[in-house]
């Protein structure tokens, strides 16, 4: 193993895949800072870049933007008290508090040395973790590969926000798009409606940047013209610095999160937006003065969201290597990127494209020293980055994602899917569907009805294999567990407390 990682970080250490590890950090940064633009989208921009590299260049400057989109989150969280990205959304609630009380760079302090700690703790875990997992997987048949798809949408309509009904339609939507073209078992062409363009199906990059770009910034047009009230933060160095001595005084709060921001990664299609909302969650129902959660007096209510919202992205790239599931919306695109160069995430990655896999662990902490750097040497320019008019933003994002999707196949049409998916993620957002279980169902068809057919065709029709085999009867067992449990949980809480009870005088209603 040693000399695999030699090898991999020899692969890495040429100028040009340093640099792009460096640009991908530093603009991660930026478009992580702004309020509206996610590492989602940033590495949507940056995915069509990908083809013309190597994928080793390509996927270790995208792990540079996963790093920075994330991590850059927590500025305006901490100064305009808004989620630079979803999971940055539990720092605001003590972050800007403590810079409002003139602690701006103890606040920024604490949620930069938290999040460069839950990174590097969670890339540990994913060196460990990963080659064990993809050891077990190699013992998966179709029967196996069928029940983790239904697993991986179980989990993600359980814990999508809003109704479970509303998330499996989304996810059968996903799923009936990704039919369209030709059959991947008997090669007929299907359900393409005499369009010739529709032969070759849904092309899944234009769709995913389509569906999560487009709708945000029809979002943002309607912020267009508002002033943003950025804090008037006098920065000093000596006080940042010393925030980062203080999470080392937090190691508990630290490692708790981080485990939590790790088994929430793992999760399928979940991620660091819900990580850091429960890490803050359970630190204050951990804490001994949960009464001074929200008043910014307390480091630990910023160590919490931001270190487990940073150590689910190791959670997440885990059951993206080892079993090409992707642990949230940014994996996704980067499962694209490995479909873009023909390379198939899973367990046979580790055996067939070792080198790749061990560059992906070494780039990982490159990435999280350049972050680390950098907001040492121009936090005062990502700031002021707080302030970019979104009129100039917005335009030059759109165009630059219809350069992409078109420069992806040289053809047209995928720049009209782009438009197409994006106007209908919008229309699913404004009636309160969930776009992930869609974007799923449209990547996970193809895998899900291959290995169904496969397993159907060596068991001679019979269904009996996913019960009798004990892991896919494990994973459909759990898939109905995750589905049931959350139910049950509020039914029984709901006994707990009994009927509501009016207080209220018959006279005063």
């Amino acid at each position: 193993m040693l000399h695999q990682y030699l090898v991999s970080f020899e692969m890495l250490m040429t100028p040009q895949i340093i640099l792009s590890i460096a640009g991908g950090v530093f603009g991660g940064l930026f478009i992580g800072a702004i309020p509206g633009l996610t590492s989602t989208m940033a590495i949507a921009l940056l995915v069509p870049l990908t083809f013309a590299m190597e994928p080793v260049h390509g996927l270790a400057m995208l792990m540079g933007v996963y790093c920075g989109g994330i991590s850059g989150g927590l500025v305006a969280s901490c100064l305009l008290n808004i989620p630079g990205t979803p999971s940055s959304a539990a720092t605001c609630l003590d972050g800007f508090p403590m810079a409002r009380r003139g602690q701006a760079p103890r606040a920024l302090g604490l949620a930069v040395y938290s999040s460069f700690s839950g990174g590097v703790l969670s890339g540990l875990c994913l060196i460990v973790i990963a080659p064990l997992l993809a050891r077990f997987a190699l013992r998966f048949g179709p029967w196996e590969y069928f029940a983790l798809v239904i697993f991986t949408f179980s989990c993600v309509s359980s814990l999508s926000s809003g109704s479970t009904l509303k998330a499996f339609i989304a996810a059968g939507i996903g799923l009936a798009l990704a039919l369209v073209g030709t059959d991947p078992v008997d090669g007929i062409v299907r359900f393409t409606f005499g369009f010739d363009d529709f032969e070759s199906g849904f092309n899944v990059m234009p769709a995913l940047i389509g569906v999560f770009a487009l709708p945000q910034l029809f979002q943002d047009a309607d912020d267009v013209g508002k002033e943003a009230k950025l804090l008037d933060v006098e920065f000093r160095m000596k006080a940042f610095v010393d925030a980062g001595l203080e999470v080392l005084k937090h190691k508990v709060s630290l490692l708790r999160s981080t485990v939590i921001g790790i088994i929430v990664g793992i999760l399928p299609g979940v991620g660091p937006g819900l990580s850091n909302v429960v890490a803050y969650a359970q630190e204050k129902a951990t804490s001994r003065t949960p009464e001074k959660f929200g008043q910014g007096v307390l480091p630990e209510a910023i160590i919490a969201p931001e270190s487990s919202n940073n150590a689910s992205m190791g959670g997440a790239l885990i059951p993206l290597l080892t079993l090409g599931i992707p642990g949230d919306a940014s994996t996704m695109m980067m499962l694209g990127t490995f479909m873009l160069h023909n390379i198939q995430p899973g367990p046979l990655l580790f055996r067939d494209s070792g080198d790749l896999v061990y560059a992906i662990f070494i780039a990982f902490f490159i990435s999280f020293g350049f972050m680390l750097l950098f907001y040492h040497l121009f936090i005062r320019y990502i700031i002021k980055a707080l302030l970019v008019p979104a009129q100039f933003l917005i335009p030059v994002l759109v165009v630059l994602c219809a350069i992409g999707c078109y420069a992806l196949n040289n053809r047209i049409f995928d720049v009209y899917c782009f438009v197409a998916f994006g106007a209908f993620g919008y229309l699913l957002k404004q009636f309160k569907f969930p776009v992930l279980p869609l974007i799923l169902g449209l990547m996970l068809g193809h895998m899900a009805e291959t290995q169904f057919r496969l397993a159907i065709s060596m068991s001679n029709g019979s269904l009996l294999p996913f019960l009798a085999r004990p892991i896919s009867a494990f994973l459909l067992v759990a898939s109905i567990l995750s589905l049931v449990l959350p139910y049950y949980l509020e039914a029984r809480r709901a006994r707990r407390t009994g009927p509501v009870v009016s207080v209220i005088p018959p006279d005063a209603a």
